[in-house]
């Protein structure tokens, strides 16, 4: 695998990067017009980092990533350490954490898209169990356009157990299901909450909706019945999003 750096973008990403491996970040670009709050707040820690600023225009900017929706933050990057554990993860997480739990999810296109909703969302982790999943090939790296970087993508050997786990650390376990009683809409997602989607038709397998806290539906008003996984992942985390004020 190559060592040369790769190029992150986005407020989400390199805040990431910058918490968890500032070593990795060579280069951090910011656009020197941009001075609101989050700005401030973003150099502020960049600085405590030990991270190397560099202040650019937008046209620099935009020429680094290959896009114009890079926030004014763009970094150059070299592989970072794998993060050894959920456990690790969590532990470093500020504010209630959001993840997003795959039960069943064996195409490689519907994973990449998942994680590219995870990423886009803010989720701090996607969660699989390692016997009735796919992992991460090309396919999935190629349609999460990145976001298989970006995003840790636990496979664990009893999704029930580690279900059980995040209960302990107070994590809210949201099942999705066509005959559940309320909607998506009326759960409290501002807690941490971890969202559990299985797979299109199938949906999740008894014992991981056994296990879950609550469960919730996605209202329905057409003749399908049910959504791709991806799709229903996206409107699960960014109603999070909007109940949790993110702008």
């Amino acid at each position: 695998m190559s060592s040369s750096p790769r190029i992150l973008f986005g407020f989400h990403a390199v805040t990431v990067r910058v918490k968890t491996a500032p070593g990795s970040v060579v280069e951090l670009y910011i656009d020197g017009t941009r001075r609101d709050a989050r700005m401030r707040q973003f150099i502020e820690r960049a600085k405590e980092a030990g991270v190397r600023l560099i202040e650019s225009d937008e046209l620099r900017l935009q020429a680094l990533c290959g896009t114009h929706r890079h926030q004014g933050v763009v970094a150059k990057v070299t592989a970072a350490p794998a993060t050894k554990s959920l456990d690790d993860l969590l532990d470093t997480v500020e504010g209630p954490p959001l993840l997003l739990v795959l039960d069943g999810v064996t195409d490689p296109h519907n994973l990449g898209a998942c994680l590219r909703v995870a990423d886009g969302a803010g989720a701090h982790a996607v969660i699989a169990p390692k016997d009735h999943a796919v992992g991460i090939n090309a396919t999935v790296a190629k349609v999460a356009s990145g976001a298989a970087e970006t995003v840790p993508y636990f496979m664990v050997t009893n999704l029930a157990r580690t279900l059980g786990e995040l209960k302990e650390r107070n994590i809210w376990v949201i099942g999705t299901a066509d005959d559940a009683p309320r909607t998506l809409y009326a759960a409290d997602l501002r807690q941490a909450v971890a969202l559990v989607l299985g797979a299109e038709g199938q949906g999740m397998r008894q014992l991981t909706r056994k296990t879950c806290d609550e469960l919730v539906s996605l209202p329905m008003a057409g003749a399908v019945e049910s959504l791709n996984v991806s799709v229903a992942s996206g409107i699960g985390l960014y109603e999070a999003v909007r109940q949790r004020g993110a702008t």
